[in-house]
């Protein structure tokens, strides 16, 4: 099942006369364009002011051939905190949540060792080791997923988890015309951000996932890459005086799998400190 929607049209870019240097200038460059992009969502006064962020709305997610609705809150409390909990209310099941607080993952339901011993002939079962390798990869995707929502609010990155910019070059389609930053960080992350180069306004992200290991094969060995995966951002509108995007598309390949809407944000309210409770 696939998600239609209007607003991919006037967004894709074609890559045209893009030139990629480490060189100092296109650091300046990329700097210059960030500068500019924070000006537009609501000016580095306003920007540096935001301490937290609580956002709430709707994603709609393609799971197989259902159309899952999901209502999540976002809470952030900057540079380090961060949480997302979702519920669908077409499941009797608790709420999930996910995030991170400072170097702690954040995730409930937690997983447990199974109790049962693995059949014979089958899978060994996890180990604690192997349950520390997945906590470990999980922190780093919910970072990720931070970083990327926080290049959409306000152009720039956290301590929390850092990223590089350089100026990758232009992007010209009919629609017009992108700068165009590749966007990198520990310990895996390679991104391009594309701003609108008459709005300056953050319009989409692109990257593409590490390939997962096939059976018998080592990670980081040879494979078919996985498609594209491309973050739009949309429906820019005014949150107390900020330019913030209303609405999120992911397309992983052709297809769109993902779309999200705020109801609105809420900033520099009090967050119970709850919401970031690590449990063990």
């Amino acid at each position: 099942m696939r998600i239609r929607t209007s607003c991919a049209v006037g967004l894709i870019l074609a890559l045209a006369g893009l030139t990629i240097s480490a060189q100092p200038a296109a650091q300046d460059k990329a700097a210059a364009a960030l500068a500019a992009a924070r000006e537009a969502l609501g000016g580095e006064k306003k920007l540096s002011a935001v301490k937290t962020i609580v956002a709430t709305g709707r994603t709609r997610q393609v799971r197989g051939n259902n159309l899952v609705p999901i209502e999540f809150e976002i809470a952030m409390e900057l540079p380090d905190k961060y949480v997302r909990k979702d519920e669908i209310p077409a499941q009797e099941s608790d709420p999930s949540t996910v995030g991170f607080n400072g170097a702690d993952l954040i995730q409930f339901p937690i997983p447990t060792l199974p109790t049962m011993p693995a059949r014979a002939g089958g899978p060994p079962p996890p180990t604690a080791a192997t349950l520390e390798a997945a906590r470990v990869a999980r922190l780093n995707n919910v970072r990720q997923d931070f970083a990327r929502l926080a290049l959409g609010l306000f152009a720039s990155s956290f301590s929390s988890y850092p990223l590089t910019f350089s100026y990758a070059g232009v992007a010209e389609a009919p629609q017009g015309k992108a700068d165009v930053l590749d966007v990198k960080g520990a310990p895996n992350f390679a991104a391009r951000l594309f701003i609108n180069a008459e709005t300056h306004l953050p319009i989409m992200i692109t990257w593409t996932p590490p390939a997962p290991p096939q059976r018998g094969q080592r990670p980081g060995g040879p494979g078919q890459p996985p498609p594209e995966t491309r973050l739009y951002f949309g429906e820019y509108r005014d949150a107390n005086g900020l330019q913030w995007p209303f609405r999120l598309r992911r397309a992983v390949g052709p297809d769109t799998v993902e779309e999200t809407t705020f109801d609105g944000f809420k900033i520099n309210s009090k967050i119970d400190q709850k919401k970031f409770l690590v449990r063990q």
